[in-house]
């Protein structure tokens, strides 16, 4: 199902900008993972540390649990982009994949990578 009555380009524009933005702030607490490229892994912290100092060694471990948290949010995040960038390759940007209605212009522009209308946006989907 096709909609013509969004500016495609304009949405294309929007999600790429965030992919960049996405990957820059990914660079800043992980790397591609060399053995999946679709994967991102949390950077340890600082563990240029004595073995004895304890409290370095337990600061740099804290460091990596944080990067990790922040990685899953936004792996979720450019996942979710990527999504929404192929939809756009195939034809199906903005339709609900509750519904199969036309998402709201007003969400896309909120949330371009949006997969549901507001009727459906708290259920739960794959």
């Amino acid at each position: 199902m096709q909609r013509n009555d969004l500016d495609i380009q304009h949405f294309k524009g929007k999600l790429e900008d965030e992919k960049t933005k996405l990957e820059a702030e990914l660079k800043t607490v992980g790397r591609i993972n060399p053995e999946n490229k679709a994967d991102w892994q949390a950077t340890p912290g600082n563990i240029d540390t004595a073995p004895g100092d304890e409290n370095e060694l337990a600061d740099a471990i804290e460091e990596f649990e944080e990067h990790t948290a922040v990685l899953k949010d936004l792996e979720i995040q450019l996942n979710e982009v990527n999504r929404a960038l192929g939809k756009i390759e195939s034809g199906t940007y903005g339709i609900c994949e509750i519904s199969n209605e036309p998402i709201e212009i007003e969400r896309l522009e909120a949330n371009p990578s949006a997969r549901t209308t507001i009727a459906h946006k708290d259920e739960t989907l794959p």
